[in-house]
């Protein structure tokens, strides 16, 4: 049963103590599948995100002829085991230049960009393509580091934007690499300065004479250089990132430490709880009644806000340092007393949350900074937020010129809140539902792209939810636990 066009979030009216499980990472999950992919064996991965956009990857990957198999996670609904028969590099299934092989990317930035360098290892031609809005997405950099590597990638409106046809190593003028009679690629070389990769190189790795290199910039997206580095190594490239802060990009950084850290010849791999879908949860703790801000990392190690009666952690919370959003919690509490929260340096796509959220409850003037790359995203966020928070009676600043957000203090309602077909922005301001009466999201089924059973956890009871109730705002109707999930 599909969810209504449009919900009203109902205020909680009593304390909350709850332990909520969210689903995996979707940055981390589909890394992982690419590099699942490229493995030289069967690799397993456990506790992967499931959601439009990680089977958009899913799907993909099958289309170019791997196996793969998808099972129930006994923990987590929203999340599968997902194992990968890897082929060291080798990509099965190809299409012709009179006709490529279609593959599909939604509005899946990480399945657009990883597959565009992924299919450069194959040798057909592939033509990427999704939804509109990921037809308006900057590809810019990739493309051209693309090309500076000797592969042919064709932007089919001139645009440097999708859609794209991308031919593989053969249709680009490159020869299959040479075998030794294992049928193993015959020389291992220095071949990048990029995250090492452990062990003898996989089945099918390319032997280059002179290692081809690139340049590929950061400032619109941090995706471009991940996508280039997850297949460095069996494509014999060398990748050198460049733009702001390139060395310290937190997702640059994940992806090295995931290259580092990933089981390349078969095993199972991990996937860590996503942190950002975590601040929703951890941002709510502020909406429930008689909170008193006070943190605190309780016996597991896990960060967690405490009040007289309320209490709400979250399981297995991820605390390796390879999500940025981790940080959340902290900085979010220091955001609410002044302290400016930076995109790029505190925290990631979580700050959204930040935003929505200390609109409401900021006693000072709240600076949220370094949001360009917000503007590129599956919507135009920046405006987004400033237009709908304005709706709801915020003083929001909008510097488009430094990218900065400025709230003043002020005094909320409810309103209607335009979604823009953005799973953030449905999330974000569901969550100061809890606290505002009359916040009624439209096309809350836009969750789906990452956190399909989001509105089922803020409903359960606790301490598995929160609680809350959900209403079909044209009828006023509550929304049962099964129509509350996001197809």
């Amino acid at each position: 049963m599909a969810l209504p066009e449009i919900i009203e979030i109902v205020p909680l009216d009593k304390p909350v103590r709850a332990e909520i499980t969210v689903p995996g990472s979707k940055s981390i999950t589909n890394r992982a599948l690419i590099l699942a992919a490229l493995a030289d064996g069967e690799v397993t991965l456990s506790g992967a995100l499931w959601s439009e956009d990680t089977q958009v990857m899913t799907e993909a990957l099958q289309k170019l002829g791997f196996q793969i198999k998808v099972e129930p996670d006994p923990e987590e609904f929203c999340n599968r085991t997902i194992t990968v028969k890897g082929l060291g590099g080798k990509i099965p299934i190809g299409g012709t230049a009179e006709k490529p092989l279609e593959l599909f990317v939604g509005n899946a930035g990480t399945a657009a960009r990883f597959l565009a360098a992924f299919v450069c290892l194959g040798n057909g031609v592939y033509r990427l393509h999704g939804v509109p809005r990921m037809h308006e997405r900057p590809q810019a950099a990739l493309f051209q580091a693309l090309r500076e590597l000797g592969y042919r990638v064709e932007s089919e409106k001139g645009n440097d934007k999708l859609p794209v046809q991308i031919f593989g190593g053969e249709q680009s003028g490159f020869p299959r690499p040479a075998r030794d009679e294992r049928g193993e690629g015959q020389g291992e070389g220095n071949l990048l300065n990029a995250p090492p990769h452990p062990g003898p190189l996989p089945r099918f790795a390319a032997e280059r004479e002179n290692i081809r290199s690139c340049q590929v910039s950061i400032a619109e997206s941090s995706q471009f250089a991940s996508a280039l580095l997850l297949c460095a190594k069996v494509g014999g490239w060398k990748v050198e990132v460049i733009g702001e802060n390139a060395e310290e990009s937190p997702y640059v950084a994940m992806t090295s430490k995931m290259i580092e850290a990933f089981p390349h010849h078969g095993g199972n791999f991990q996937i860590e709880p996503d942190a950002s879908s975590g601040s929703y949860f951890f941002g709510a703790f502020f909406m429930v009644p008689d909170w008193l801000g006070k943190l605190q990392m309780n016996e597991t190690g896990q960060v967690e806000f405490v009040t007289k009666e309320s209490e709400i952690a979250l399981r297995h919370n991820p605390n390796t340092g390879w999500q940025i959003d981790e940080a959340f919690p902290q900085v979010f509490y220091l955001a609410l007393n002044g302290t400016p929260a930076s995109r790029d340096r505190n925290i990631g796509d979580s700050i959204m949350t930040a935003i929505v959220l200390g609109a409401c409850l900021g006693k000072v003037q709240l600076k949220f900074t370094d949001l360009a790359r917000l503007r590129v995203q599956e919507t135009e966020r920046v405006g987004a937020l400033h237009d709908e928070l304005s709706k709801c009676g915020a003083k929001v600043e909008d510097d488009r010129v430094n990218h900065i957000l400025t709230i003043s203090p002020s005094k909320l309602h409810g309103a209607e809140i335009e979604t823009y077909n953005d799973h953030r922005m449905a999330m974000c301001f569901s969550v100061l539902g809890l606290k505002i009466p009359g916040i009624k999201i439209k096309n809350p089924a836009c969750v789906k792209k990452t956190f399909p059973n989001f509105f089922q956890k803020l409903a359960a009871p606790p301490p598995k939810g929160l609680g809350a109730t959900i209403l079909d705002a044209k009828s006023g109707r509550k929304l049962a636990h099964k129509e509350l999930f996001a197809e």
